[in-house]
């Protein structure tokens, strides 16, 4: 009787177990979209203001490189265009003198030709004086026109250095280190004090409010599936119970690769599968790396 009992007992765990395997179609870890932040200016870090896990905003000021050399070339290249610009010719000051002349000159044109109408000085004077104008009027027209190539040609001398400047200006702007997106701090890998690159790693950041699970499917599954359809994610709430979470498949492989060791697929047997990427909201229970189930 006991052999019969125990016979029954250990049919009913393999039928319960059998059952437990077919709960789900797939099932896969949680991860996410990775950024690595890096620095774009040489120098010590002054102030890094970030932990790990620290939720950050797009836009944050976490922390500022050292920029006072570049502050001091800034300064020097704005010396240099003042003292360029200083030698720019002051064009009505040096055109004044040959004005007040032809002014002088106009105002005996008038007064000769109202000498002639009285048969008081000769054509040949009246000439003369509208000859000097003439004269006159061609040297300040040469003159401003030399004056303003020379004003010009100085101007010219200070576009490189205005450039330079604004080089300068893009480059202390990069020293202010600045998050790029929302998310949290996932790893820091510098600390204050220390010396920075172009291009060396300052912290990584993921935005794990959406939070995507890499699940892989058998090829007799494939044709089942199809992008933007809503699937069910059963994740392990630790007490042997399952949460349920809403998701939608967002990536499906095109191409089958082997079965990696740590997923387990609906059929054990397959050896090919293909990975789908399923998007769903995070409610801060889910981490990277925790494994989910799926059903379709």
């Amino acid at each position: 009787m006991t052999t019969i009992k125990t016979i029954s007992a250990l049919t009913l765990l393999l039928f319960s177990c059998s059952g437990s395997k077919n709960k789900f179609d797939a099932s896969g870890t949680f991860e996410s979209v990775e950024t690595i932040v890096s620095s774009e200016a040489v120098g010590v870090i002054k102030q890094l203001n970030l932990y790990e896990g620290d939720v950050l905003k797009k836009g944050q000021l976490v922390g500022y490189v050292d920029s006072v050399q570049l502050y001091l070339r800034k300064k020097q290249l704005q010396a240099q265009i003042k003292a360029v610009l200083s030698r720019s010719p002051n064009i009505p000051t040096q055109v004044a003198a040959l004005q007040e002349q032809l002014k002088q000159a106009e105002k005996d044109q008038e007064r000769f030709t109202n000498l002639v109408k009285a048969d008081a000085a000769t054509q040949k004077q009246l000439d003369d004086v509208s000859t000097q104008i003439a004269v006159l009027n061609k040297q300040i027209m040469a003159l401003q026109s030399s004056l303003g190539i020379s004003a010009e040609s100085l101007n010219e001398e200070t576009v490189p250095l205005s450039v330079q400047i604004e080089q300068i200006n893009d480059q202390l702007s990069k020293c202010r280190l600045v998050n790029p997106l929302n998310g949290s701090v996932l790893v820091k890998y510098v600390e204050e004090n220390e010396m920075t690159a172009i291009g060396k790693p300052l912290y990584k950041i993921a935005d794990l409010s959406s939070i995507i699970l890499r699940a892989y499917i058998t090829g007799d599954q494939l044709p089942t599936i199809k992008l933007e359809q809503k699937v069910k994610v059963l994740v392990d709430d630790g007490a042997k119970n399952y949460i349920e979470h809403e998701g939608l498949i967002e990536w499906i492989s095109d191409k089958a690769e082997f079965t990696p060791k740590t997923i387990q697929t609906k059929d054990e047997r397959a050896n090919l599968v293909y990975a789908i990427k399923i998007k769903l909201k995070n409610d801060g229970s889910m981490k990277i790396g925790m494994y989910a189930d799926v059903k379709f």
